[in-house]
């Protein structure tokens, strides 16, 4: 395994995920959740979805997200997204989640 100099972020060995690449692309998935008003929200409640993005001819992202109550039925809504890339990364995915009230505002943030 080397560092390509200048760009000590990219690891050479294919083996390994690039952390901070899997946390922008699943930041960027989660935006697209967060902008969703609560009611679109609450109606995706109990629904996991999946997502799938070529990293390169060989490799690609696999993305899951959850969408639950957060404490009780037509409360809080939690939306969950996890990232890997299919290999030893899989078992312990990143993970990022928010929480939206029913008035629209996130919770704890």
């Amino acid at each position: 395994m080397g560092i390509v100099p200048g760009r000590s972020t990219r690891i050479l060995d294919g083996n390994h995920m690039n952390s901070a690449e899997a946390r922008r692309i699943l930041s960027e998935r989660l935006g697209k959740l967060r902008a969703m008003p609560y009611q679109e929200l609450a109606a995706k409640v109990d629904a996991i979805f999946s997502e799938e993005i070529a990293r390169d001819s060989e490799r690609s992202w696999q993305l899951e997200f959850e969408v639950t109550w957060d404490d009780e039925p037509s409360g809080n809504v939690r939306v969950t997204g996890i990232i890997d890339d299919g290999g030893l990364r899989a078992f312990v995915p990143l993970t990022e989640s928010f929480v939206k009230s029913p008035s629209g505002a996130f919770v704890d943030e």
